[in-house]
């Protein structure tokens, strides 16, 4: 008896960012790699060469429209799927004609939180996805009630805020017993100045610069609090592990925040509010009970970012995906490569 290998479809990932960048898009590109390989034969590229492949997955959908625009001419039948990241959703798409024309040449949309999908026109609604990002659960470290340890993870560039870190601190009281553990590379250099000016005059802040993955969530771990004032997010992998990791989050009142913790959270506040923020250190330092519902509120979470749910839904997207008639997805029209 003859036996017939069924063939394994093709998938490329395409990122715009290498490993040596230590972003959140990379490590989203490499985690989704490790769940996609055992089903399909993948490629992890930062663009789309012409190599033949069933269906194209691209993160970013400016930084890879030319990657996007040239698979969707040359492979007109064939599935395309956009993951739209923060400064796609919050900034780009607004202005920027590729991050639009990528929208548009999509067959399916995927976003990183629960709030993402209401920036998009109502058209494109309905070929869109919601896939919540993920980490290893980790034990749960109880650090000493005092000082409060805040950790920040978050490359130092205008959409992470870091000015709002050090405009804290300085509105918190010399005597208040906290230590501001920073991590994170200077992409911006007069930020790294700040930082470096900061900790060389406030014993209370430390900046680690860049750290891999597995030493910043050390420090958050070790941490009472992580602090995560972004500007512009398309669902924080920080906050996500800080989350596995036990650690409660004070955050930024943002669609990428609130579309992973609730817009009820008790530790939010508004945007570039370094005031609002200052409050809520101090509030974690001194009330107990505050901090013990952080803390449940976070332990209610956890299970939303289990890996092996992240690679369920993304899984049956690309299985959706490939057994789509040529061109179509639910809810669109046949694709046009013009």
């Amino acid at each position: 008896m003859t036996t017939i290998t069924k063939r394994r479809p093709r998938v490329t990932l395409v990122t715009p960012h290498a490993r040596s960048s230590n972003t959140g898009n990379w490590h989203t590109a490499a985690r989704w790699a490790r769940f996609l390989r055992a089903t399909y034969r993948l490629e992890v590229r930062q663009d789309w060469d012409g190599t033949r492949c069933d269906l194209l997955i691209a993160l970013h959908a400016r930084r890879s429209a030319g990657a996007i625009a040239r698979f969707a001419e040359a492979c007109p039948d064939r599935p395309l799927v956009v993951v739209l990241t923060g400064t796609d959703l919050y900034r780009d798409l607004a202005t920027d004609r590729g991050a639009q024309r990528s929208l548009a040449l999509a067959t399916r949309l995927v976003v990183l939180n629960r709030r993402g999908a209401a920036r998009l026109p109502a058209a494109m609604r309905r070929k869109t996805a919601v896939i919540l990002q993920s980490a290893a659960a980790r034990r749960t470290r109880a650090p000493a009630r005092l000082p409060l340890r805040v950790a920040v993870v978050g490359h130092l560039r205008d959409e992470k805020d870091p000015a709002l870190v050090f405009a804290a601190l300085a509105r918190l009281p010399a005597e208040l017993p906290l230590r501001i553990d920073h991590a994170g590379a200077a992409l911006d250099p007069a930020l790294g100045r700040r930082a470096r000016a900061t900790m060389a005059h406030d014993p209370r802040y430390r900046w680690h610069g860049d750290l891999p993955r597995g030493r910043a969530r050390d420090l958050m771990q070790r941490a009472h609090v992580l602090l995560h004032p972004s500007r512009i997010e398309g669902g924080a992998q920080a906050v996500i592990e800080a989350i596995r990791g036990g650690t409660p989050v004070i955050a930024s009142r943002i669609d990428g925040n609130t579309g992973l913790l609730g817009t009820d959270y008790p530790g939010l506040f508004a945007p570039g509010d370094a005031g609002a923020a200052a409050r809520l250190l101090r509030r974690a330092a001194t009330d107990a009970a505050f901090l013990r519902r952080l803390r449940a509120a976070t332990h209610r979470l956890a299970p939303q970012f289990d890996p092996a749910r992240e690679a369920r839904a993304l899984r049956a997207l690309v299985d959706n995906a490939l057994r789509r008639p040529a061109g179509t997805t639910a809810g669109s029209q046949p694709r046009s490569s013009r």
